[in-house]
């Protein structure tokens, strides 16, 4: 006498909904939680209206999808509207200005940013110098590992906000 498994089916889905509920605390992106939301809907909620196994799935899979299509964007949004503007991390740094504290040897030497840290750096622009003195103004272009890489500013006339050269 064998026994019907697809009697069980309900375990399955809320195990798959706690599972996708966990996936989401830790990714915090709303995918799975739309996925989880598909499972509770579209697989738990036809199982226990008895519908059969592949129904419960294609209907899983289709609210999920309206879900994460759908939803998903609209919550993203809103998510990110509270978000603080400034940029951070190595973000912060491109294009900020800053001066050369220590000669460039072979295109390596030592700057310090207009935010007070210090850095080693390599001139960035194969057409620039390969020296840049000791307190001219730099700019960094870009950030390689623990090295910035920075070209000297230009100040064009008419403004007061200095420039990269390029």
């Amino acid at each position: 006498m064998l026994v019907d498994l697809t009697q069980y089916l309900w375990i399955l889905w809320l195990a798959l909904v706690v599972l996708f509920i966990v996936v989401e605390v830790l990714t915090l992106e709303f995918t799975f939680l739309m996925i989880a939301a598909g499972s509770l809907i579209g697989g738990l909620g036809s199982n226990l209206l008895g519908w059969p196994w592949y129904v419960q799935i294609a209907l899983a899979a289709a609210i999920a999808g309206l879900l994460i299509f759908t939803i998903r964007p609209v919550l993203l949004m809103n998510l990110e509207k509270g978000a603080d503007p400034a940029k951070s991390n190595v973000e912060a740094l491109y294009e900020l200005g800053g001066h050369v504290t220590g000669s460039f040897t072979k295109g390596i030497g030592e700057v310090k940013l207009d935010n007070g840290e210090t850095w080693t750096a390599r001139i960035g622009d194969g057409s620039a110098p390969s020296t840049i003195p000791v307190g001219k103004r730099i700019s960094v272009m870009a950030i390689e590992g623990a090295i910035a890489v920075v070209v000297l500013e230009k100040r064009t006339p008419g403004t007061t906000k200095p420039r990269a050269t390029s």
